[in-house]
């Protein structure tokens, strides 16, 4: 993927014109198994007739016309539902990259200096929309869009905003990554005039890879050590020069796919997200895998080596730091409702903000944080959760005071 941009994407609008470098960065290509079928739409060419369509919708092999979605949190249990629709999509097409990029390019629109939503971007589900499809930086996204469609049909309860970002936080873990401490709920923009406008996504071959990397990430809020922390998802994918203008045709790690084959990745084993992408950067022995300028930077630049090197000796300090980075992308210019957020399922922090473990313990002590953990597990382990109490086991409850009384009778004749 070379971090958001449409590298390794298809691109399937001949008409649009692309230069290189803003088609490789952030971009995540999916195995091509997914994307050769998407090109063999007979519709597909008529997605960018009408930007004023009010938003893309796949449905029996082509696109039409849908009213916006509404503007409220999504529903748990369907989110949760959409999750594990999305690992089956996962493991038939191989398609871990493609939504990560979908993901991070919704995302990574956002402008901290601006505060008014949507014009400050970021995960509002605005990449539905044709206008922004046809960024440069975004060829391609259309065939994620079109993998996910089926599935946002079988939820409307779900927002574009999360079911993109919900499908890339599984693609990282199921591709071996870590588990990402994500919340849901983000609003839906519903018209393509809330879009933002085009160039807020970086390049993969600026003339100043570094300082180019700072401009856009600093915009958005985010640091040095987050920076490198999110460009190790380059550990996943790989890049087309048909497509993208970066790669070879074909490498001993590509030739085979899965899926089509071709192209050239960052990684030997590209759909297993783990650190060999810095390993890999760090020797740069093997002329067979991708390095980008951006990705060079991460060693050549003083501040990013610091953090690169880490990453490349340590895999669990890699893997901490990416979850919370990608968290933190991932809610970038969201306007969430509930205002906190939705929790679903496993993530590694769920519910914390409303978790007290005093109601599940005794003692006046304030717990560590390592504990509360703790005790939230074994308690959800049996079926409870901090909003719902463990249902009473009223039988169980009778016998104890049975035998309770019991002990305390044979105590007294004694």
């Amino acid at each position: 993927m070379a971090l958001f941009s449409g590298a390794a994407s298809a691109r399937i609008i001949p008409s649009v014109s692309l230069s290189s470098s803003s088609r490789a960065f952030f971009s995540l290509s999916s195995s091509s198994s997914s994307l050769e079928c998407l090109r063999s739409s007979p519709r597909i060419s008529h997605l960018f007739l009408n930007q004023r369509r009010a938003e893309v919708r796949v449905s029996s092999g082509g696109y039409g016309t849908v009213s916006a979605p509404k503007s409220f949190a999504s529903d748990p249990d369907q989110l949760k539902s959409a999750r594990e629709d999305i690992k089956e999509l996962l493991r038939s097409k191989f398609c871990h990259p493609i939504l990560i990029r979908l993901g991070w390019h919704d995302a990574g629109t956002y402008n901290k200096n601006i505060e008014e939503w949507p014009q400050r971007g970021g995960a509002n589900g605005s990449l539905r929309f044709e206008v922004e499809l046809k960024h440069a930086a975004n060829a391609g996204l259309v065939n994620a869009l079109k993998l996910l469609q089926p599935i946002k049909d079988k939820y409307s309860g779900v927002t574009y905003a999360d079911l993109f970002q919900l499908a890339g936080a599984t693609a990282v873990e199921e591709a071996g990554g870590p588990k990402l401490p994500m919340k849901y709920g983000r609003v839906d923009v519903s018209e393509p005039e809330q879009c933002p406008e085009e160039g807020r996504l970086p390049d993969a071959g600026p003339p100043s890879p570094a300082d180019h990397l700072r401009q856009v990430f600093y915009r958005m809020g985010l640091n040095d050590k987050e920076i490198v922390a999110l460009s190790g998802a380059h550990t996943l994918g790989r890049s087309r020069p048909d497509r993208s203008g970066w790669g070879k045709p074909e490498t001993k790690y590509t030739k085979d796919g899965p899926g089509a084959p071709g192209g050239q990745s960052w990684t030997a084993q590209w759909l297993k997200f783990d650190n060999s992408y810095f390993k890999d950067i760090k020797e740069k022995k093997d002329e067979d895998l991708l390095v980008l300028p951006t990705d060079a930077a991460l060693f050549e630049d003083p501040s990013f080596r610091v953090y690169a090197e880490k990453y490349a000796e340590d895999q669990e300090a890699f893997f901490k730091d990416y979850a919370e980075a990608h968290a933190k992308l991932s809610n970038l210019g969201a306007k969430f409702d509930p205002p906190e957020g939705i929790v679903i399922g496993d993530s590694p922090n769920a519910g914390a903000e409303k978790f007290v473990a005093a109601k599940y313990s005794s003692g006046k002590r304030e717990l560590s944080d390592a504990m509360k953990q703790k005790i939230r597990a074994e308690y959800e382990a049996i079926g409870g959760s901090p909003d719902k109490p463990l249902q009473s086991n009223y039988f169980l409850n009778i016998i104890i005071i049975i035998a309770v009384l019991a002990f305390l009778t044979s105590l007294l004749g004694n």
